[in-house]
């Protein structure tokens, strides 16, 4: 496996982690609009996320959830 293969795999493994101590800190899973990002970004938002405060983070998960659901509408609806 090559190095590109090694590093994705180091950062799905990293997500991994970082999703079990989020729902550990924060009592909820993480949920991030994913839409064009890598797993990489992801990963970064998720690190960065972890210092937020608890009100915080959950009006940054509500927030998430709103384009999440604004972008499955436009699709569901026939625009893009």
């Amino acid at each position: 496996m090559g190095s590109a293969g090694a590093q994705e795999d180091a950062t799905k493994l990293a997500l991994a982690a970082g999703n079990l101590q989020y729902e550990e800190r924060f009592g909820h899973i993480f949920i991030v609009c994913a839409a064009g990002r890598s797993a990489a970004e992801i990963l970064e938002i998720l690190n960065t996320r972890m210092h937020n405060s608890a009100v915080t983070e959950i009006l940054e998960a509500a927030e998430q959830q709103r384009q999440i659901t604004q972008l499955r509408l436009r699709r569901w609806l026939g625009g893009n």
